[in-house]
């Protein structure tokens, strides 16, 4: 039985909610993906922001992309630290690259680090100690 969700990310078959992939012009944005483009999703609280990125994540997996949805609010707690900041933005991108649970997006970046074993060494002994 769905329900309503004001605590975070939806699940629309769980949730009541407008599809997160039409919130935004999702033509747009596919082809500002294809031309290697920045882009900004920029919208008040609660209004659906991270719910339509993981979709958006979800759709680019099934065409052949490799996505990986972080989030850098913890590199607010550094202030005016910009290495500490720095630190928690890649641990977190780190994390959530290594916690991908597609084995499509994990063999490729495993065999690009091993390529360079000294820096997958270092990377890893550096996440690890944050």
């Amino acid at each position: 039985m769905r329900s309503f969700n004001t605590t975070g990310p939806v699940n629309p078959a769980d949730h009541y909610c407008i599809p997160p992939l039409e919130r935004f012009d999702l033509d747009e944005v596919l082809m500002l993906v294809r031309m290697k483009k920045y882009f900004v999703l920029h919208a008040p609280r609660q209004t659906g922001k991270t719910s339509a990125l993981l979709a958006l994540r979800d759709l680019l997996h099934g065409q052949g992309y490799r996505c990986v949805y972080a989030t850098v609010e913890d590199a607010r707690t550094a202030r005016d630290d910009v290495e500490q900041a720095m630190r928690a933005v890649l641990g977190s991108l780190a994390l959530r690259a290594r916690s991908a649970t597609e084995t499509a997006w994990r063999a490729p970046w495993r065999r690009a680090w091993s390529r360079r074993r000294g820096t997958w060494t270092v990377a890893r002994r550096r996440r690890d100690t944050w």
